[in-house]
């Protein structure tokens, strides 16, 4: 399914992704640090979402309370509770 998550606190604005079978896909990042951002979404491809919540979640940029990887571990906490609900 896909999804679009609306970050908060960092530089990129908006997070489209797809988590299908509980797996990653599709990952890219509006906004932010272009070459950084492309390789999350690479690493990220195919991997297992609670996985991945576990690897970035809390993960922090510079002197800000979160980070991009941060807010994709969010966006992927979000979608699988609602998968979830489902």
């Amino acid at each position: 399914m896909k999804y679009t998550y609306m970050t908060k606190g960092v530089c990129s604005s908006a997070i489209h992704y797809d988590v299908t079978d509980g797996k990653i896909h599709d990952v890219s990042f509006v906004g932010g640090c272009n070459g950084n951002l492309r390789a999350i979404a690479k690493l990220v491809e195919g991997k297992d979402a609670t996985e991945i919540i576990g690897i970035l979640k809390g993960n922090k940029c510079g002197f800000k309370n979160t980070s991009c990887g941060d807010q994709l571990a969010l966006a992927l906490e979000q979608a699988l509770a609602e998968q979830a609900q489902a």
